[in-house]
């Protein structure tokens, strides 16, 4: 560095965000940010967090700027552009060249719980990542801990390239090293979405409503009681295997290979199942057909759950997309013949049936009867 900190730091700005040098005055907001519950839960940072620790932060940021080789830490300020509530501080980012011009730089970030959900870091990640690849950086990497989805969406927005899940990746808490979600980024490549992401609209005819799957959803787990070769074994959440399970939704989402919403009862909000609309290759703005699915916990059968369920995601599957839905053309499902219920849930729901097979592979391996639906946009 030919200056000194924070004379060193370059002001990266876009007329709504700015990435700049952190200064004495930011230390009160650090020391909020590393003490907040999300924060803590997805990053190292020490615990506890206090003024004095924000202070040696410092420091540690200077050093590293006046290192040649060092980690460039950006304060990130939402400046109040357009009449928007300002931020003096909005968050960090910092990106790590590698040993050498050759190897990938890192990018990694935190965000002010004050800013989060308005579109702060990704202006900050578009800002900072043009500024690496000025700088000579081949490429830019992104690793978060398994489930910091959050972090992900910043990543998605960005136009990175998932990678897919890393095992023991990054440092945890405690000594602990976590799996790691990986993605990049790479010199002259569009930051903008390369697939969709799917995010399920509320749904409700006032006695079942279609939402989101929350992490607190584990509670009204019910163990299934499905016949084997009804339903996929791995599409019922167990208490055992709820993270994985909702793990494996929020996936499908964020690749735009399906929408996934919870069957929650209208008054009480208490989850009773799930309905679904998916694709088994792409994503589901690619082609015109999908695969409806469901299923309801024990407590909530022979109420017309799956029935009022199944009705609202196929309408608004086969809704066009400028009135708010999927806009697909054929909606599709298979049942099990012996299935009564299932059928019944489809014909309700306007599925006509148009094949049958004798001798069809079920779920569970077994062969036996089976029907398939289709509903058809008019």
């Amino acid at each position: 560095m030919t200056s000194s900190y924070p004379q060193c730091v370059p002001v990266l700005d876009d007329g709504r965000v700015r990435l700049r040098a952190m200064t004495p005055a930011d230390l009160p907001a650090v020391v909020e940010q590393s003490t907040d519950p999300e924060t803590l839960r997805w990053t190292t940072v020490p615990s506890p967090y206090g003024p004095d620790d924000a202070a040696e932060f410092l420091e540690h940021i200077g050093s590293q700027w006046e290192d040649e080789g060092g980690v460039r830490i950006f304060v990130v300020e939402l400046t109040g552009g357009d009449g928007e509530e300002e931020a003096p501080f909005a968050g960090l980012l910092d990106l790590r060249p590698g040993p050498s011009l050759q190897h990938p730089w890192e990018v990694g970030f935190a965000t002010h719980p004050a800013v989060r959900g308005r579109g702060v870091m990704t202006a900050a990640m578009r800002l900072g990542a043009a500024w690496a690849f000025e700088q000579g950086a081949p490429s830019l990497y992104w690793y978060a801990n398994v489930g910091n989805w959050g972090s992900r969406r910043v990543a998605w927005r960005v136009g990175m390239t998932d990678h897919g899940t890393l095992p023991q990746r990054v440092p945890g808490r405690d000594g602990a090293v976590m799996d790691a979600w990986c993605a990049s980024l790479l010199p002259g490549q569009e930051m903008s979405p390369r697939t969709p992401w799917v995010v399920p609209p509320v749904l409700t005819d006032g006695s079942v409503r279609l939402r989101p799957w929350r992490d607190d959803d584990r509670a009204s787990v019910q163990e299934p009681d499905h016949p084997s070769h009804h339903v996929p074994a791995r599409a019922l959440p167990t208490a055992q295997t709820w993270d994985a399970w909702l793990d494996r939704r929020r996936h499908a989402m964020a690749s735009g290979s399906g929408v996934n919403w919870c069957v929650a009862d209208a008054q009480s909000d208490v989850a009773l199942g799930e309905v679904l609309v998916f694709v088994h290759g792409g994503t589901l703005a690619d082609g015109d057909t999908a695969e409806l699915g469901y299923f309801l916990y024990p407590r909530a059968r022979g109420r017309g759950v799956a029935k009022a369920a199944a009705a609202l995601a196929a309408e608004h599957a086969l809704t066009p997309r400028e009135s708010g839905g999927l806009s697909l053309r054929r909606l599709v499902a298979q049942t099990a013949a012996d299935n009564a219920a299932s059928n019944a849930v489809l014909s309700f729901a306007g599925f006509s049936r148009w094949g049958h097979e004798a001798a069809a592979t079920a779920p569970d391996g077994s062969v036996g009867p089976a029907d398939h639906w289709e509903r058809v946009r008019p």
